[in-house]
């Protein structure tokens, strides 16, 4: 398969983490070289307004559903076959099924219906990528094409007081937020004050009753908790001492994680999914998924050692395996496969 260029179709027209990674893999390949545009629906319009603000050469389709969006992209597709289209989840994928000249890039595992339409949706495409071998090894015939982040260089917030635990994502029961709370509550018991969760964040994608059960979950801690919605990471981890993850759905990779790393913050993670993964096996804060307890002891140890030692090392892992230089690197190495780079033009990346 050649193509002289690379058209990156949206999975949504808001941004979550497989739209922060459209906008990562864009960058990227325009630093390859690669004539990069973008495709998403007219509303929501996010995502599209941050293409355009990127400086990518941005589609807008005319749709705001989602079955709007599928039929309005099969058609541009059909008008526009020329370039690598790179299909950024299972909507556009499976909106462009049984066509060539497409990657099928998956970031969250197909389940029950989805995964019938998943197996049409990779037909005929050069390639499946998955961004984790947790992932991989549940979608058989899969490559692990692994996120990354930019470094995040945090604005520092000099506090006094009490010790600031950080989620930032979107706040839910399956994301563990609710084991998050009752580990706070267990924290507070034993040394009263010590502790404050910063809970940035907001609930895209859940439902009416996901969000009240949510709230029911955090009442007993509402006292103990700060909700400033949305942070970017530079003010997120500039304003906690500990991050923490405590997912109860196996997550395909944890781009919270990896901006942790890049942070140097410390962090406590469950073993939902890739979490391990991309800590790395030296990470000594990893605790069972659902077991409150241990999480609140793994906090406790995360801030008594301060994890200097680990902080450093998750740093430098960060640098090899999960920066843009990194990515960019495999990013290429993909490309120059697909005869999309025929020569090589990688100056470095924008690490």
């Amino acid at each position: 398969m050649r193509a002289t260029k690379m058209i990156l179709a949206t999975n949504n027209g808001d941004v979550g983490g497989g739209e922060v990674m459209l906008l990562a893999l864009a960058m990227q390949a325009r630093e390859l070289g690669v004539s990069v545009s973008v495709v998403g629906p007219a509303a929501p319009s996010t995502l599209v307004e941050a293409s355009r603000a990127a400086g990518h050469p941005t589609v807008v389709l005319p749709a705001s559903s989602r079955a709007g969006y599928m039929v309005a992209l099969r058609h541009w597709r059909l008008t526009h076959p020329d370039g690598l289209l790179w299909c950024n989840g299972l909507v556009p994928s499976a909106a462009t099924a049984l066509m060539g000249r497409r990657v099928v890039h998956l970031h969250q595992l197909p389940r029950g219906a989805q995964s019938i339409l998943a197996g049409v949706a990779r037909k005929r495409a050069a390639a499946t990528l998955v961004p984790s071998r947790s992932l991989a090894a549940r979608l058989p015939g899969s490559i692990v094409l692994e996120n990354w982040v930019e470094e995040v260089r945090p604005a520092r917030q000099p506090h006094e007081g009490a010790v600031r635990l950080g989620f930032l994502g979107r706040p839910s029961l399956e994301k563990g937020v609710g084991v998050l709370a009752a580990a706070l509550q267990q924290l507070d018991a034993q040394t009263p004050g010590r502790y404050r969760l910063v809970l940035a964040g907001e609930p895209r994608f859940t439902t009416d009753a996901a969000q009240r059960e949510l709230e029911q979950a955090l009442a007993p801690v509402n006292h103990l908790m700060d909700r400033p919605g949305w942070m970017e990471p530079a003010k997120f981890f500039g304003a906690v001492d500990v991050m923490v993850c405590p997912s109860l759905v196996p997550e395909s990779f944890g781009l919270v994680v990896a901006e942790a790393m890049s942070a140097r913050v410390p962090f406590v993670i469950s073993d939902a999914g890739a979490l391990p993964e991309i800590a790395g096996p030296e990470c000594p804060w990893v605790v069972p998924a659902g077991d409150a307890e241990e999480l609140a002891k793994a906090i406790r140890k995360a801030v008594d050692d301060g994890g200097l030692v680990y902080v450093t090392k998750a740093y430098e892992r960060w640098l090899s395996c999960f920066s843009p230089m990194a990515g960019g690197s495999r990013l290429e190495a993909l490309l120059k496969q697909w005869g999309v780079i025929p020569s090589p033009s990688f100056s470095g990346g924008n690490a």
